[in-house]
């Protein structure tokens, strides 16, 4: 199989059988979902849904949470993983909108790098969730699931991945195909012991090849 026909295989598969994958994060606008996205690094979605309906509650825009007080936002997130840095995070990136973007989330990816506390990673996520720009996120389980199915060929790091995956998907379903690898590699090609039994892109897939 080439890559031009594994792509094709795998997108036609997700198209099918997933066509309305979302991120998992709970919000209901661009800030509370830069919010959640910034606690959500090294962190599950889930323990991220958890914690922050008492950050909105509290500090429902940018200018509220410019103005806490570390010690209060470390309370409210300290189950989230490095709660210290994201409470520093999440208030000097709240001070920036403020001051810069008039409390408004911006919509450009270079704009976004310019806030503390997010990377292109999380800038990607917000532009192709929000208006479904032709970004690619690539976390932990994209990176390793484009890499193990065959979508990425020796990428040494997420930049890599990501120019390799948006080179190769067709535009107007970059935005989906974040979901679609990333839900995949959190509930089927897990880490250790994926689980290929249940898999529906076997038939594409460079990893399971070796295991006949």
């Amino acid at each position: 199989m080439t890559k031009k026909q594994r792509y094709e295989y795998i997108i036609d598969w997700f198209s099918k059988n997933m066509p309305e994958a979302e991120t998992e994060l709970l919000y209901d606008n661009s800030f509370q979902l830069l919010v959640a996205v910034i606690l959500s690094a090294q962190c599950t979605d889930k323990r991220v849904n958890m914690v922050t309906p008492n950050i909105f509650a509290r500090y429902p825009d940018a200018f509220s949470l410019a103005k806490a007080k570390l010690e209060d936002l470390f309370e409210i997130i300290r189950s989230i993983s490095y709660p210290n840095n994201k409470a520093k995070h999440l208030i000097g990136m709240a001070t920036l909108l403020v001051e810069k973007f008039g409390g408004a989330v911006p919509h450009t990816v270079d704009e976004l790098m310019l806030l503390p506390g997010v990377g292109r990673k999380t800038a990607n996520v917000i532009t192709s969730v929000i208006d479904e720009q032709p970004n690619m996120a690539v976390d932990t389980h994209v990176f390793r699931v484009s890499a193990r199915i065959g979508l990425t060929i020796k990428a040494k790091n997420p930049r890599q991945a990501e120019l390799q995956l948006i080179a190769n998907i067709p535009k107007d379903l970059i935005h989906i195909a974040h979901h679609w690898l990333i839900l995949h590699g959190r509930y089927v090609c897990v880490a250790r012991n994926p689980k290929c039994a249940i898999c529906g892109i076997t038939e594409a897939c460079k990893y399971y090849k070796t295991l006949q």
